[in-house]
């Protein structure tokens, strides 16, 4: 391979992803793992084992004395036995002689056996009452320690001693086989770490993956596109959430594309009127002042209609961008729905609506009057757009617990419950309705949303598809300021009602 060739592949290489950090972290942990097996064999393996050794010599003395004291006829057997079986030197000290029993293999001198058990008596001299045990080097080399052991046996008035002799370091041919089995632990455990690394890594990112290609369509516009968090929690949760990104976004794309229909349709008709009432002043009624102020008049009517329209575009993008000045002062909220349903009035009588209203007791709360009384109006022209043929429009306010509610209530056309959540969005207009000819831009609830949201106030809306809405918002009391102070308190008058209706 060449370096340029070896340069290509590394660049292809992201050493900072998910995949490969997760590989080369897996891989650093069996490297440690193994490590740090290879330097407790090499490094604390003579230690280890002269500590298990001394404690396995010591238990098998105690268990040599037992079997000494109760069996005397069997010992010999069960003495050479163990001598071979646990490679250690082991010998009996009495009034008739000696006798021993040599399993070590060690290659010693009688003399070194001599001088060990020497040297151990002496000490057994001085405490002949317990066992006593002391570390030896052989003369040749310091590192073939061995352990000297010696304890006095009493059988009645018969005193024995034991004397046990055993090698402190593990044999050469076990050292290299211990070596030998660490090589290939050291291959499978690093290769077994690759290949769960690598699956592993895979498994992890693979939807992570996934959800960025899926993510990518979206942001090409392709709103079909579904996101697969695949089996875990955090992924899932992830493609949940994009999934809904998704669907909103269709939604807002959906509603946007409407608004430019129905503000195209908008101001298409009005700007057609006005040009063709326009001409009809220059051609015909020109000289006829009746006829031209009457189409002077719908000029007018249209130019007002435009203004509307323009007027609510830009409420919506001077609200949401919180650039609006607010003229806040405490008002009877009932007062101030009062007066609005007094400007429905006229419509009440000349088109047939049936528009009820009752209020409650003052309810006086701290707001900007003016849009407060947008927002009521927004709502009952709301239902006045889609009461349908019932006409039917029931306006409330409920006091109770520091708050007052405002009620718009209609019987009419309703909306679907998957799109409940969607009414207060800009371009909206529930899927229930199939008329064209129904006025609006789908801006007065967005409008309503950013100005009661500017006064924190609760709102919401209850509906059933073909039984009607109930648009609400609820806002907190004061106390009536009084003649020397604006200040707003806290009211904790409670609530009643009357009725009146037009």
């Amino acid at each position: 391979m060449t370096s340029e060739r070896r340069r290509k592949l590394a660049g292809k290489i992201d050493t900072s992803s998910i995949k490969t950090t997760t590989l080369f972290s897996f891989v650093m942990f069996a490297m440690i793992l193994i490590s740090f097996l290879w330097v407790l064999t090499s490094f604390f393996m003579d230690t280890y084992y002269q500590r298990a050794r001394t404690q396995e010599v010591i238990m098998t003395a105690e268990v040599i004395e037992t079997q000494y004291r109760n069996s005397p006829a069997k010992f010999s057997g069960y003495a050479a036995e163990t001598a071979e079986i646990n490679g250690i030197y082991i010998r009996i000290d009495d009034e008739s002689g000696s006798v021993f029993f040599d399993g070590t293999r060690m290659g010693m001198s009688s003399s070194e056996y001599a001088d060990d058990i020497a040297r151990i008596s002496e000490k057994l001299a001085a405490d002949p009452t317990s066992s006593v045990t002391e570390t030896r080097h052989s003369a040749s080399s310091d590192s073939a320690a061995r352990l000297v052991y010696a304890a006095n046996i009493r059988t009645g008035i018969r005193m024995s001693t034991l004397y046990i002799i055993a090698p402190l370091y593990p044999d050469q041919t076990t050292i290299r086989i211990v070596k030998n089995m660490l090589s290939y632990i050291t291959f499978i455990l690093l290769s077994v770490a690759v290949l769960l690394a690598y699956a592993l890594s895979r498994r992890i990112t693979l939807p992570i993956e996934n959800l960025t290609k899926s993510a990518k369509e979206l942001s090409t516009g392709n709103f079909n596109v579904k996101f697969n968090g695949a089996s875990f929690t955090e992924t899932k949760e992830l493609a949940r959430a994009l999934n809904k990104a998704s669907y909103e976004m269709e939604k807002t794309d959906f509603y946007q594309r409407e608004i430019l229909a129905n503000v195209s349709h908008d101001l298409k008709t009005p700007l057609t009127m006005i040009r063709s009432y326009a001409e009809k002043i220059i051609d015909i009624s020109g000289d006829n002042p009746e006829k031209r102020n009457a189409d002077l008049q719908i000029i007018i009517s249209e130019t007002e209609r435009l203004n509307r329209l323009v007027t609510d575009m830009l409420s919506v993008s001077n609200l949401q961008s919180n650039n609006v000045e607010m003229h806040r002062e405490t008002f009877d909220l009932v007062e101030a729905a009062e007066d609005v349903y007094d400007s429905f009035m006229v419509l009440a009588s000349s088109q047939g609506y049936e528009i009820h209203f009752h209020p409650c007791k003052s309810a006086y709360v701290v707001g900007d009057r003016s849009r407060i009384m947008q927002v009521m109006t927004n709502f009952v022209s709301n239902a006045v757009k889609y009461s349908g043929d019932n006409k039917f429009i029931d306006i409330q306010l409920v006091r109770g617990n520091r708050k007052v509610t405002f009620h718009c209530i209609d019987h009419g056309i309703g909306i679907p419950s998957d799109e409940v959540s969607h009414v207060w969005d800009k371009y909206y207009r529930t899927s229930a309705n199939h008329e064209r000819d129904i006025e609006g831009t789908g801006l007065g609830l967005a409008i309503s949303k950013s100005i009661l949201n500017l006064h924190s106030a609760s709102y919401g809306v209850n509906s059933e598809e073909g039984k009607g809405s109930d648009f609400w918002f609820e806002m907190d009391t004061v106390r009536k300021p009084s003649s020397r102070t604006k200040a707003a308190k806290p009211d904790n008058t409670p609530g009643e009602s009357n009725g009146k209706e037009a």
